[in-house]
């Protein structure tokens, strides 16, 4: 019994494997779950065992990659951290380096920003994608808010407002850097890209004369 779970285990990791370089490669929409099988070295049924369509298989690869660059952003304590921003500056920078150097999170990343396509049997894919960018959009405003509380942003910022600019600083460096990885190194880049971005944030909220005076123009 224990082998054959080890055995179960070891063909799950080699569909796995085997959807990640075909999905880089080909496409997901042009990836069929038989081609999946033939490059695992199993049965087309062993990939209905364990997965029960395309959208369970391509879930499961990312999970694979995704879930520890998750638990990277979900270390910060943003109820204890006394420099909540800091702590946020540097889970992010981990999981871009992580991008960068582990092969397999850097592949999976390709084919979620180039080699997916929202259509037919993989609409399901993007429930998915939403949840994961819904979770981590959560706990980065969490982090915005802890920061505000402390006096460490004006007190007028808008939490959810800075946690969506905040991703998307970083998911515009992510897919620019895939096009051409040697235009710019990207964890050099994020990283002065987000201390301009929350540089001009804590200034504002040592200056609270001038916050509230932007204020006053934009309610005009």
């Amino acid at each position: 019994m224990r082998r054959t779970k080890i055995d179960a285990q070891q063909t799950r990791e080699a569909l796995l494997d085997a959807a990640e370089v075909l999905f880089a490669q080909r496409g997901v929409a042009r990836t069929s779950l038989q081609e999946v099988a033939i490059a695992a070295g199993v049965t087309r049924g062993a990939v209905y065992w364990h997965f029960e369509d395309k959208v369970a298989l391509f879930n499961a690869m990312m999970a694979r990659t995704t879930l520890p660059l998750e638990d990277i952003l979900k270390a910060i304590d943003t109820d204890k951290a006394p420099e909540p921003l800091v702590e946020l500056k540097r889970s992010m920078l981990a999981a871009l380096q992580r991008i960068v150097h582990d092969p397999r999170t850097r592949r999976v990343f390709e084919i979620s920003q180039t080699k997916l396509e929202y259509v037919d049997e993989l609409l399901g894919v993007r429930t998915r994608q939403l949840d994961l960018q819904k979770s981590c959009r959560a706990h980065i405003e969490a982090t915005f808010e802890r920061a505000r509380a402390l006096g460490q942003l004006p007190e007028h910022a808008n939490a959810r407002g800075l946690a969506i600019s905040y991703m998307a600083i970083f998911d515009g460096l992510i897919s620019t850097w895939m096009l051409d990885p040697t235009v710019f190194d990207l964890v050099d880049m994020a990283e002065h890209s987000i201390d301009l971005f929350l540089d001009g944030l804590q200034a504002r909220a040592s200056c609270p004369s001038v916050a509230s005076s932007k204020m006053r123009s934009s309610s005009r």
